[in-house]
């Protein structure tokens, strides 16, 4: 098949990690592929480098020749941005487009944004929370639950002992994404205050930036315990040092950092929202707290630190959980979807 991948994001965060891993795959399985991405980011490159057809443009209004989807049977639309180039495609040369929505909050309908999701052939939410947005929406349009998939880093031995060294003899967890208030920061820097002095062996390792950063530090002042890192690039080493991954959201479209932590085999405590429900059952495949609730947060992880049992039962668990969102399947999900559009 010949498909037309678009993500026009700046920088480069899970969706774009998690689109390009769809590429690699359909690639793999013989697909032609366009893509349409924003010079400005990682991923431009990174779809260069793999040797798909690739367009450049910054701007959705911008980059519409006829040669770009030539041939294509379906654009496939990755991030906000996107669906209205896609939408002004199919305008112009009446190319299908089918959407993939990764965020959980409800749509707000805008005037653009509503007439490019009417004309999509059909939408895709990662998680049964953002299907069930979708379908508050537009509960006439065909839409699909398709998961995302892990991305199974490499590690280097020498780097990773260099982390335990200089974190040495601590118990190490961490929380990594972009700091944004809904990540649940505040709830990992309170959680850390409570166990400073119950448990001065463990040690909180804060991966990302962004611009709630200042005001995380300000929070953090006093702790001994919590270290804050920046962003990383080298998650492999971070997972394979670590001993637990947090991710006390708010709100989140499904938790790519999860799966990958549990691909990693990290025990993972993480909220009960959003589509995070959707990779974590509670006591099978990591450990479910509520909300902003920092105290079940901190107990959480004197629980999992101390039982060998319940880690292995975790560990085990999430490996059953993960043959769920295999990269194989969904791009499998996908080609069924892509075919039934053509038809």
């Amino acid at each position: 098949m010949k498909i037309c991948h678009v993500n026009l994001a700046s920088e480069y965060h899970g969706g774009e990690s998690q689109t390009l891993q769809l590429i690699k795959q359909q690639l793999k399985m013989g697909y032609n592929l366009t893509v349409v991405a924003n010079p400005k980011s990682p991923f431009a490159q990174a779809v260069s480098d793999l040797g798909c057809q690739c367009y450049f443009t910054r701007h959705f209004l911008k980059g519409h020749q006829r040669t770009m989807t030539e041939g294509c049977q379906v654009i496939h639309v990755h991030e906000g941005r996107a669906i209205y180039w896609a939408f002004i495609q199919n305008l112009r040369f009446g190319i299908p487009y089918l959407v993939t929505r990764r965020i959980d909050n409800a749509l707000k309908k805008k005037r653009l944004s509503n007439l490019a999701y009417q004309r999509s052939a059909a939408l895709v939410g990662l998680s049964h929370k953002i299907v069930y947005c979708l379908r508050q929406a537009y509960p006439e349009k065909p839409i699909f639950r398709i998961p995302s998939s892990p991305v199974r880093y490499s590690f280097e031995a020498q780097k990773v002992a260099d982390i335990q060294q200089k974190f040495y003899h601590r118990y190490l967890i961490i929380h990594a994404a972009n700091m944004f208030k809904h990540k649940g920061f505040d709830v990992t820097i309170e959680a850390a205050r409570q166990l400073q002095k119950r448990a001065p062996e463990v040690n909180f390792i804060l991966l990302g930036d962004g611009k709630i950063r200042s005001e995380l530090e300000q929070q953090a002042l006093g702790l001994s315990n919590v270290s804050f890192v920046g962003k990383q690039n080298d998650m492999g080493n971070w997972f394979k040092a670590a001993d637990m991954l947090v991710h006390p959201a708010y709100s989140e479209g499904l938790g790519s950092v999860i799966l990958e932590a549990l691909a990693a085999k990290l025990p993972v405590i993480a909220s009960r929202a959003g589509g995070i429900p959707d990779i974590i059952e509670h006591n099978q495949s990591g450990l479910l707290i509520e909300p902003g609730n920092a105290t079940q947060l901190a107990e959480s992880i004197i629980r999992i630190k101390h039982d060998l049992r319940l880690q292995k039962q975790l560990r085990e668990g999430a490996e059953r959980k993960l043959a769920n969102f295999s990269i194989s399947y969904t791009a499998e999900q996908y080609q069924t979807l892509y075919r039934s559009l053509v038809s």
